[in-house]
């Protein structure tokens, strides 16, 4: 009986979707999470009888046919690139992108890769870091004895030294723009990979046409709307169950033929 494989590929469908929700409920306070959505598609169709061909010789063309579905399968996991709010920390080394960008991110293998979590902070030498050490690109250093840091809107990146008048200029952001955002791998730590599926890397400064503005002292919140999650949820989970009882009605149907035979 096809009812039982095709319930079971539902119900494995539904519960590949509540582990796509319950990590983005998990992530609900990631700093620049993007949430995620399983997209699925309907599998290879059986035909009991093609539409489109007479239905003996020379008779009149059959309009409609009889395919009949054999379930669903995942086709995707889309990370939704949209804009969370904004969180004012103080921080002077915090950073929020409003608009479309990504952070550049030297990774531990020199391989580039790309954020938008600008919770950032200076290690032993000065240089500007995520909070797991990998060095913001281009390097930027801050001196000793700095008593203040300023970023303005277009990622130019000031110092300002004890003891001195004038802005010492440590250098300027850069942002990387990808045709596919959505082709981007995550590869976890905030932290995502270039693929062919995303396109090349276009970099460019920050308020540049196309390219999202630096706030200085804020972070991005993630984009996970709580309502929503817990909707898709309730959705889930009754899904699940249509599927179990699909299954359950089945068997039943198949023990009765199996009695009827005894």
């Amino acid at each position: 009986m096809k009812a039982l494989s095709i319930a079971a590929t539902g119900m494995s469908a539904q519960q590949l979707n509540l582990e796509v929700i319950a990590n983005n409920i998990a992530n609900i306070n990631t700093t620049g999470f993007k949430r995620a959505r399983a997209e699925f598609s309907d599998l290879l169709y059986q035909v009991e009888r093609l539409q489109g061909v007479p239905e003996r010789a020379n008779a009149n063309i059959v309009p409609e046919g009889a395919n009949i579905g054999l379930g669903v399968k995942t086709s995707a996991v889309r990370n939704v690139h949209i804009q969370g709010s904004l969180t004012n920390t103080g921080n002077k080394f915090d950073m929020a992108l409003v608009g479309r960008g990504w952070f550049e991110i030297e990774g531990a293998d020199g391989e580039m890769l790309y954020s938008r979590a600008g919770a950032f902070n200076t290690n032993a030498t000065g240089q500007l870091v995520t909070a797991d050490g990998f060095p913001v690109n281009p390097a930027i250093v801050v001196p000793e004895g700095t008593v203040e840091v300023i970023v303005n809107k277009t990622g130019q990146v000031f110092a300002r030294i004890d003891g001195q008048e004038d802005l010492q200029d440590l250098g300027q952001l850069t942002l990387a723009n990808f045709a596919n955002e959505a082709g981007l791998a995550p590869i976890g730590n905030n932290l995502f990979r270039e693929t062919a599926a995303s396109g090349p890397a276009n970099v460019g400064v920050p308020g540049d046409p196309g390219f999202a503005t630096v706030e200085q002292g804020y972070l991005e919140d993630s984009n996970v709307d709580p309502v929503k999650e817990i909707t898709e949820l309730i959705s889930a989970q009754r899904a699940y169950e249509m599927n179990s009882k699909v299954i359950k009605a089945a068997d039943e149907m198949a023990a009765t033929v199996t009695q009827a035979m005894r």
